[in-house]
């Protein structure tokens, strides 16, 4: 979480001794990216603003800071909580602060009881999303589906599928995830249309 910060203040600096040509060019891709995205410009702004107010209440406390990794995605008000805590208290006061943030409607906590993962594990992790990602490139004959319309967050091997997509989309992201290889188990965390 320490590098989160220092990554954090050097983006603010950045933005602020380039003046609004930072504001903008950040602006235009999230704007670029809720334009292609299911969900509607409110509700891809209200995700983004889950994400970061969940964020926000855990670098404010402490322990929760300095113990705990954790991961927040939001998908139209459905959040996933992802990572590590060293005890069960820790694990549902991240949940609680999560769930206590306007607009989340549900919370799926997936956090274990653990010592926060490794740099090694959490850049495999990383390397098996970009594989789930690219593979999901070559589904062919759903009407109407895009692969990047799909949120991939990868823990321990463990591999989480959100968006909004038809019932047939989804199961045949879930099916082409699964035979990535370094993917342990799959979950559907999405939203149908039908």
């Amino acid at each position: 979480m320490h590098l989160f910060r220092t990554l954090l203040a050097v983006a603010l600096l950045t933005s602020l001794l380039g003046g609004c040509a930072a504001v903008v060019v950040t602006g235009a891709a999230t704007g670029a990216n809720a334009a292609h995205d299911r969900r509607t410009l409110g509700a891809y702004v209200d995700d983004e603003g889950i994400e970061l107010k969940a964020l926000l209440a855990i670098t404010e406390d402490k322990d929760l800071y300095s113990q705990t990794h954790v991961n927040i995605i939001s998908v139209n008000g459905v959040v996933l909580l992802v990572g590590q805590a060293p005890t069960e208290a820790m694990r549902l006061k991240i949940e609680d602060l999560t769930r206590g943030i306007e607009k989340v409607r549900v919370v799926h906590n997936e956090m274990t009881i653990a010592a926060p993962n490794s740099y090694m594990t959490r850049s495999s992790d990383s390397l098996i999303t970009a594989k789930v990602k690219g593979s999901l490139f070559s589904i062919k004959g759903h009407e109407g589906f895009d692969p990047t319309r799909v949120k991939i967050v990868t823990e321990n091997g463990v591999v989480y599928l959100m968006g909004i997509l038809y019932r047939a989309s989804a199961d045949a992201v879930a099916t082409k995830a699964s035979r990535v290889s370094g993917v342990q188990k799959v979950v559907k965390l999405f939203e149908y249309l039908d």
